[in-house]
């Protein structure tokens, strides 16, 4: 008979491994994979004291636990809200934070629950992501946010903590591929400059609304598609705005010079 929490497996070579788990509250939570029977089996032990000790929090948790750090969180938060959930999430009241590391954190309203409690976030040269169908979508989507935005430019957080995506606390500077908002000379309001990248930036114009803006850089990107230059220019798409409103926008809106000019050959 093998020591408590330990079942022994084989991998594909048949080479031998253990596998630890454990049972609370008629949940059964597997704890990982160990390579000798003892670690699995000091891992089951090292559970069952988590899940025991209402004293024991997320800040005890050491570099030499036999558990994950991930794993540590989905015990605690088990044991302290009775809900439990595969990713390493902690509910609070109103919010929930989800851990990548001991010291990193993302804040999250409680409505994106359901979505992250099946998501791994994915942090690759400081962008957060997940894998949604298939796809490496980032996090910034679901607040409208285009991938590769630019922290300060195209979004900001309100509060100025980078680590807290609460709704409430993301503001949407640029919805919009190819604007940058810039305050007007006489400060009576915005301007929205648009360019296009064509292997260098190319201006289209300076629009004083966010929407014509947004229809100048559809309309440059057709002008350049029409002198076959053949790339992959993202489309705006503007809510709300009817297909004949949108066309007399479209046609009435002047384009710099510059963008009718270019060619495969000077580009």
């Amino acid at each position: 008979m093998g020591l408590p929490g330990v079942f022994m497996a084989r991998k594909k070579d048949h080479s031998v491994y253990y596998r630890s788990s454990i049972t609370v509250r008629e949940k059964h939570i597997s704890l990982g994979s160990y390579p000798t029977e003892l670690e699995a089996h000091l891992a089951y032990k090292e559970a069952r004291m988590v899940c025991e000790t209402d004293t024991v929090g997320l800040a005890d948790y050491t570099e030499d636990s036999l558990l994950s750090f991930s794993k540590w969180v989905v015990l605690v938060n088990y044991r302290d809200n009775g809900l439990y959930f595969a990713m390493p999430i902690y509910l609070k009241n109103k919010y929930f934070l989800y851990y990548l590391s001991p010291s990193h954190c993302l804040k999250f309203d409680i409505d994106d629950l359901f979505y992250y409690s099946s998501k791994k976030i994915m942090c690759r040269g400081g962008r957060l992501f997940v894998n949604d169908y298939g796809m490496q979508c980032s996090i910034l989507n679901r607040y409208g946010i285009k991938n590769y935005a630019v922290c300060g430019k195209d979004y900001r957080f309100i509060n100025g903590d980078a680590t807290d995506f609460r709704y409430e606390n993301i503001e949407v500077l640029n919805r919009f591929h190819g604007l940058s908002c810039m305050p007007a000379k006489d400060r009576s309001g915005f301007l929205y400059k648009v360019r296009i990248h064509v292997r260098s930036n190319y201006v289209v114009g300076v629009y004083k609304e966010e929407t014509e803006a947004a229809i100048a850089y559809n309309k440059a990107a057709d002008i350049l598609k029409k002198n076959g230059i053949n790339r992959n220019f993202a489309q705006n798409y503007i809510e709300g705005l009817s297909p004949a409103v949108y066309a007399d926008i479209y046609s009435k809106l002047q384009i710099s010079p510059a963008i009718f000019r270019l060619t495969p050959e000077n580009t």
